[in-house]
């Protein structure tokens, strides 16, 4: 009887483990499936390719909002995302030691950047990076994160040096430090 009653709880565990395997995948393909803002979705998501196959060949940049700079860009952590003026349209300037305070939103081999919220498609794009890989650009400024942000949605790198600004859903730079608009056009540096 001993033999039996270790039989029965060997297979309550193993069911009950197989119970919870399958919970985390229903609640993992839940959470990567769903899109803020009413945005966009992907073409391959919109054909039916799993949200499995989607993350692993897109980096998310989606729309997030800032306390006193309004609609800004995020990385699909909710980290906001910025761009460094030196760069201008023409490369990422920013190596070395200040990609360790700025890193880059580097794609892994064959991701693409895709769109979330009122990201727009088309001023995604990506650029080579001196350190290797490809970085995300929007409006073909590449785009970097902040390694003082503490948490997802704060923008303290904002106005940082005169040369570190978050970019709006439109592709302009946002230039304010605080509620005013100071929003420049997209083809401002």
């Amino acid at each position: 009887m001993r033999a039996e009653q270790l039989q029965t709880k060997l297979r309550s565990a193993v069911l009950g483990a197989a119970g919870l395997a399958a919970a985390g995948l229903l609640i993992a393909g839940c959470g990567s499936s769903s899109t803020s803002g009413g945005g966009t979705t992907s073409p391959s998501t919109q054909s039916g390719t799993s949200a499995a196959a989607a993350s692993s060949s897109a980096a998310t940049v989606k729309t997030g909002t800032v306390a006193g700079l309004g609609a800004v860009l995020e990385n699909g952590q909710g980290r906001v995302l910025y761009i460094y003026t030196p760069d201008g349209k023409s490369g990422v300037t920013c190596t070395g030691s200040c990609a360790s305070t700025w890193p880059p939103l580097q794609l892994t081999s064959g991701q693409t950047p895709m769109a979330s919220g009122a990201t727009q498609t088309s001023l995604l794009g990506s650029i080579s990076n001196p350190a290797g890989g490809k970085v995300a650009t929007y409006g073909g400024r590449p785009l970097y994160t902040y390694s003082g942000d503490s948490s997802a949605g704060t923008a303290n790198g904002q106005g940082t040096g005169g040369i570190w600004y978050v970019v709006s859903p439109s592709g302009a730079v946002i230039t304010s430090t605080s509620g005013s608009s100071g929003a420049s056009s997209p083809s401002g540096y």
